[in-house]
């Protein structure tokens, strides 16, 4: 029994920091809708500048400084669509897994197996630990939502139906 509640924790934060993730993703899609590719190569200058003085071969600064250069109209539109319908789709997910609606957690899944699927190829293509890490959660995430829509189909003592 306690084994059941601290995964039920687990899950209800686990699923919280999706939503979280969602929501982030949501604020960067509207930022790159709203900020023109030159400003946020501007913010992205101002904010490592500091760093690349004391450091001129860090490796994330210079990274974002490479990135943000590459930026372009086409790109940022891309990158806002992306990031919004991924987080919306996410934090509506979250709220309706959260609010225990039975037919959110297989979509969940299905969301986040898509993903995962999705993750894999960019693995395949270029590994990064990063992604690799968010892949192992995803995975932790589907089969935590998996246990809970089992047993919240199936309450303790009640008897699953026989096929």
């Amino acid at each position: 029994m306690a084994l059941s509640r601290s995964l039920d924790r687990v899950f209800r934060a686990s699923v919280l920091l999706k939503g979280l993730d969602g929501a982030l993703e949501v604020i960067g899609g509207v930022i790159f809708l709203l900020v023109t590719p030159n400003r946020l190569q501007g913010i992205v200058h101002t904010l490592t500048q500091h760093e690349l003085s004391q450091d001129p071969r860090d490796f994330i600064a210079r990274h974002l400084v490479r990135s943000a250069g590459g930026l372009s109209h086409g790109t940022t539109v891309y990158a806002a669509i992306y990031l919004l319908s991924h987080g919306f789709a996410k934090v509506v997910l979250v709220a309706a897994v959260l609010r225990e609606h039975l037919w959110a957690y297989p979509a969940m899944m299905a969301l986040l197996l898509g993903f995962i699927v999705y993750q894999l190829y960019r693995l395949s293509v270029s590994f990064t630990v990063g992604l690799a890490l968010l892949t192992v959660f995803d995975v932790f995430v589907v089969g935590l939502t998996w246990r809970e829509y089992q047993d919240k189909r199936h309450p303790h003592g009640s008897v699953a139906p026989s096929t």
